[in-house]
């Protein structure tokens, strides 16, 4: 059976289905004019079905999600697959060499530049490239990211749930935990659910390093994804056990330091905080003023600063109300000990094993 591919996945020879390829496509110049070339593996089922891909590190310090692409490339057999995968392994390569978030020297957010201008700046040009060169053509997508330097995040997914199809994927990747938004200005998620594309931002940890127990919960739910798109016809769709979702009124919200100095975290063991709980307390240096910082509502921390200084204005945590079900049910599960937040154990957080 032949499979449809798309213009833009016609390389050098046809791509044949049931094949692997790995491909290093150039999508600018360095200053000495070398390409600098970001790294795809196209996965071509060998039966027809849908075209999906699989992005990472668009902020070039986040690296969970590198390693979840690097490992369904790895791993999903093109002579069982129906359909296509897109993995993109490394969106933001000049970030990535330097280990930042945004590309260097001009410090330009590429996140915030789809679906780019062929002849506009770096970001944009990189944006376009890849964009109509990979993803255009694609059914669906997952974004891979994970929060910036000095905080973490809770593992979720960020999608545009008053669209249906975009909450069906959020659903089918199986996160308990879903906010709704549809996606900054310029984002990739954004831009590919605008132009028809179902898509999904999965964060997921801390940048600069490896989660193991995250990567794998995130290669569950591109599982569950092939799964509920027919690309594994024969394998199940992952149900979580519980799911909550915000909707566009729902509160949600940065809590922010109102004066500076050291921050320590009081809350846990698990991420579930009820009304006027502690969350942190911010001293001075020489421990004369006190400012504790406490929850306005009950609900579940999804980020938190890991950085133990702040400044007036500076995010201290990122805190959803929950509705009572799911509060219960949270609550059940934390008894049972089997509740997957971060900092359950000793302070430490978990997917850091």
């Amino acid at each position: 059976m032949t499979t449809d591919r798309p213009e833009s996945f016609q390389y050098d020879a046809e791509l044949e289905p049931g094949t692997k390829r790995h491909v290093r496509e150039p999508v600018g110049e360095s200053y000495l004019g070398d390409p600098v070339e970001i790294p795809v593996t196209i996965v071509d089922g060998a039966f027809d079905g849908p075209t999906v891909f699989l992005t990472a590190a668009i902020h070039g310090d986040e690296l969970n999600g590198v390693k979840v692409v690097q490992e369904v490339a790895d791993t999903v057999d093109p002579d069982r697959l129906h359909g296509t995968l897109v993995c993109v392994h490394v969106c933001n390569v000049p970030a990535y060499h330097a280990q930042q978030r945004y590309i260097p020297v001009y410090d330009q957010d590429l996140n915030r530049e789809f679906p780019g201008r062929a002849n506009g700046n770096t970001a944009q040009r990189m944006a376009h490239h890849l964009y109509h060169r990979f993803l255009a053509d694609c059914d669906l997508g997952i974004d891979f990211h994970t929060s910036t330097r000095n905080r973490t995040t809770m593992y979720h997914a960020r999608a545009d749930l008053t669209n249906p199809a975009v909450e069906r994927l959020a659903r089918a990747f199986g996160s308990n935990v879903v906010l709704y938004g549809d996606g900054e200005g310029g984002s990739l998620r954004a831009a590919a659910t605008a132009d028809g594309i179902p898509t999904i931002t999965v964060e997921m940890g801390r940048a600069h390093r490896f989660q193991p127990a995250l990567i794998r919960r995130a290669m569950t739910g591109v599982e569950s994804v092939l799964a509920e798109y027919g690309l594994h016809p024969d394998e199940p769709v992952h149900w979580p056990g519980w799911y909550t979702t915000t909707t566009a009124d729902s509160e949600k919200r940065w809590l922010r330091a109102r004066t500076g100095g050291l921050v320590e975290m009081e809350w846990g063991p698990s991420p579930l905080v009820y009304e006027d709980d502690p969350i942190c307390t911010i001293t001075n240096h020489f421990k004369t003023s006190e400012h504790v910082v406490t929850a306005p509502f009950t609900g579940l921390l999804v980020g938190v600063l890991e950085n133990p200084v702040a400044a007036p204005g500076h995010p201290l945590c990122h805190l959803v109300r929950l509705e009572p079900d799911t509060r219960d049910e949270i609550e059940r599960e934390i008894e049972r000990g089997e509740f997957d937040g971060y900092r359950i154990r000793s302070g430490e957080w978990a997917g850091d094993d």
